[in-house]
């Protein structure tokens, strides 16, 4: 879940980021609106209610999700750790088909009031899962869970169409509207203003669904616990469409991902075409625009997707229809996309490590002493909270003072590219922290002779695991916004819209890999057994440090030869 929140983050920094040219597009886009009186902030409060009701429900089941697993479907601990990490990768690859759909077909405000009724149907069928007896296994306790009786193929049905309405309903909801909300407002001051608010709201929200929501699943009812996600979730779509005649509806434009697959299959269409005697009148530039330089070398095979034929003159005036002929433009993006993903695809190998140590940390936190006082025991999903806090204050000192006292003393910003390397090492340092903290526990297990005692706990503290996770939260405060900022920039411009949905895919991958390697380790090594008190996670995560080692060494590598675009940049 705290990638999530990195994402919207993200999407904040883009917006601050715009150039005057799309400042430009944003007042001409308003301006052809038919009723000037729709926008502003009389839109406001339908907005950032919607929101925050909304991250109320989707962090109400989110962020417990490893917890039920466990508890109340009878699911081993690995497994239950896979299903949520397939879970959040999902959760953060749906938003770049809600974006799509956004941009290409639909309006922003159809596609948030669909995806939230789609959530609402997914929250309707969890509450019915907690409440309803017949529609999961038979009740055990965790230290029984050996003998517990498996969920039957009904039960394993309803419960994955339960969370794949969820996920989908997220995808479509939170994401697109952010950008919603900034399409009610002309001045670009109006929509940083409401992007602060946004992400108040949102950061509010997930708190209370961290602490509150979880204390009641945990310690009143699933079903209540889940009653409420699903009212807020029904709040939210109702504050929503009561908003409807106040917004300002901006139409579709298309998505840019479609001119990059038109690049792909011209020049494969035009394959067998010589590149070597074409001059530069012979390349397309578009209508009307004069020729300015041909192609560069660089992967000149996409060159042969702007180089026009007798076929193509056909297609003259209406390029933008045809699979045959791209402009020159259109091709030197694509080239700038190819040349950023190596650098890119370093963040995905960050993500994996993140995502397997965000779940073993709840696993930790169940065998581990987790009393404040003699009454008040914290629910293991809410130790989650204390990266989301060590994220959202390390941002703030990053932005307020590091950048500021860096800028002093040198002269200059730290550039993306350095911002991402701090972040890596970082996120190693707190992979260390974890190991020997891992280490320190099992050493306690054994103090006690508990290895042979499935789901006894552990009499050692569970806040020593809040260190790692506040070492990793100031980890992701600079390689989050330092990704999405690189993205940015060296995008296109074309594909600016689409930078920050990079971000949400590469932690979606990264999600789905965790699970890979979990399943790995399990089906090679005997360090995850289902009670973790006889296993090895300190292997575990020393093997993912030696995984951020590499990472980092081939991130570096990408890093020696990538060359900004913009030269601005780290001035």
């Amino acid at each position: 879940m705290e990638a999530y929140e990195l994402q919207q983050f993200e999407g904040r920094l883009s917006t601050h980021s715009a150039s005057k040219e799309e400042e430009e597009d944003v007042q001409r886009d308003c301006d052809e609106n038919e009723d000037p009186k729709r926008g502003g902030w009389t839109t406001f409060p339908f907005v950032t209610a919607t929101v925050f009701a909304l991250s109320v429900a989707v962090g109400g089941w989110v962020s417990n999700l490893i917890v039920f697993l466990i508890t109340k479907f009878n699911v081993k601990t690995i497994t239950a750790t896979q299903i949520n990490n397939i879970i959040l990768g999902t959760n953060n690859l749906f938003p770049i088909a809600g974006a799509f759909i956004a941009d290409s077909f639909f309006t922003s405000f159809s596609v948030v009031s669909a995806f939230s009724f789609i959530s609402l149907l997914g929250m309707i069928m969890l509450t019915l899962i907690a409440t309803i007896p017949t529609l999961r296994p038979s009740p055990c306790g965790i230290g029984s869970l050996i003998t517990c009786e498996a969920p039957s193929k009904f039960q394993y049905s309803v419960l994955y169409a339960a969370l794949s309405l969820a996920s989908l309903g997220l995808g479509g909801t939170l994401f697109t509207i952010a950008t919603m909300g900034a399409d009610q407002f002309k001045n670009p001051n109006d929509q940083g203003v409401f992007f602060n608010w946004y992400f108040l709201a949102l950061y509010v929200a997930n708190v209370f669904s961290f602490t509150a929501i979880i204390y009641i699943q945990d310690n009143v009812g699933w079903g209540l616990g889940f009653g409420i996600c699903c009212i807020a979730n029904g709040v939210g779509l109702g504050v929503f469409l009561l908003g409807k005649r106040f917004y300002r509806q901006v139409k579709p434009k298309g998505s840019p991902f479609l001119s990059i697959a038109r690049v792909l299959v011209a020049a494969i269409w035009k394959r067998k075409m010589s590149l070597e005697a074409s001059r530069e009148k012979d390349y397309y530039y578009g209508v009307g625009v004069l020729a300015d330089s041909p192609p560069t070398k660089s992967f000149r095979f996409l060159n042969r997707a702007a180089l026009q034929t007798e076929e193509d003159e056909q297609f003259e005036g209406s390029y933008g229809n045809s699979w045959r002929l791209c402009t020159v433009k259109e091709v030197e993006d694509l080239k700038t996309l190819i040349k950023i993903m190596p650098l890119w695809s370093t963040g995905i190998f960050l993500s994996t490590p993140t995502g397997i140590f965000s779940s073993l940390t709840i696993l930790q936190a169940l065998t581990m002493d987790r009393h404040l006082g003699p009454h008040f025991k914290i629910p293991a999903a809410s130790f989650l909270v204390f990266n989301l806090l060590a994220t959202a204050i390390s941002i703030f000192i990053i932005d307020r003072f590091i950048l500021v006292k860096y800028k002093n003393l040198t002269g200059q910003t730290l550039t993306p590219i350095q911002r991402i390397g701090i972040g890596h090492v970082i996120n190693i340092i707190s992979l260390i922290v974890a190991a020997l903290i891992e280490r320190r526990r099992l050493g306690v297990v054994r103090a006690h002779s508990l290895m042979n005692q499935p789901g006894s706990a552990v009499p050692m503290s569970a806040l020593w695991l809040v260190a790692p996770l506040s070492v990793i939260g100031i980890a992701e405060a600079f390689h989050f916004p330092g990704q999405v900022s690189l993205c940015y920039e060296e995008f296109p411009k074309s594909l600016r819209s689409t930078s920050t949905a990079m971000i949400s895919l590469l932690i979606g991958i990264g999600f789905y890999l965790s699970t890979a390697v979990t399943n790995l380790v399990d089906r090679t090594t005997n360090w995850l057994p289902d009670d973790i008190n006889q296993g090895r996670l300190d292997n575990v995560f020393w093997m993912l440090v030696v995984i951020g080692v590499v990472n980092f060494g081939y991130f570096i590598t990408c890093a020696k030869f990538f060359m900004y675009q913009n030269q601005n940049v780290g001035k």
